[in-house]
């Protein structure tokens, strides 16, 4: 599974968003939601390669929000809230850059509710359920995936390790394009351990 999608989220400061674009990532996330510890209010100012998109992470933000944002220079956009498909269609028909939708996933997850999301994002995101919209640092029940029944490709989110990333590259299923990794690659909120994700992204390429 090494040609799996890496998406590396949480990013705000200037010289630790210089180091992590020298890596081979593929999203770079910025997360536009105030209540976030990893809030930043603006894309940042640093040199990003192209081959790496910047993404913009919103949880129940307005439309007007998104596409100014987009028009600011964002290269693909996550909604991380409970935007409806709606939404997602619209955004999508307005802008031609990738969309992620995300959804908080338990041992209760119903499946069905994505339904009307097919067909107007370009991938799911499932991170651990939670009332904070993500941003826990640890990993819901991967079996769970097995319920999951639709076509649209997904990023596994939610607790990501180097302790757990073996088991993760070992999920059978080829609709599973990509991971996030975030909080258990930090020194603190929004500074990322440019050393760990070297290493994460050696276990993944192998």
């Amino acid at each position: 599974m090494s040609n799996l999608k890496i998406k590396v989220c949480g990013m705000r400061e200037p010289e630790n968003i210089q180091d992590l674009a020298l890596l081979d990532i593929d999203f770079m996330g910025f997360i536009f939601y105030a209540p976030s510890k990893r809030f930043t209010a603006e894309l940042p100012t640093a040199a990003i390669p192209s081959r790496i998109k910047k993404t913009g992470v919103f949880v129940n933000a307005t439309q007007a929000y998104i596409q100014a944002k987009i028009d600011d220079g964002l290269q693909a956009i996550q909604l991380h809230g409970d935007e409806p498909a709606a939404l997602c269609a619209s955004l999508k028909k307005d802008n031609d850059i990738p969309l992620i939708k995300a959804f908080g996933v338990d041992e209760s997850m119903d499946w069905s509710k994505l339904n009307p999301y097919e067909g107007h994002v370009d991938y799911f995101l499932f991170d651990t359920k939670s009332a904070a919209y993500g941003g826990l640092g640890k990993a819901f029940d991967w079996e769970v995936l097995k319920g999951y029944a639709l076509p649209t490709p997904y990023f596994l989110s939610g607790g990501l390790s180097l302790e757990n990333l073996d088991t993760a590259l070992h999920i059978e299923d080829p609709r599973l394009i990509g991971l996030d990794l975030n909080s258990q690659f930090e020194d603190q909120p929004a500074l990322k351990n440019i050393d760990n994700i070297k290493q994460a992204l050696k276990i993944i390429k192998a």
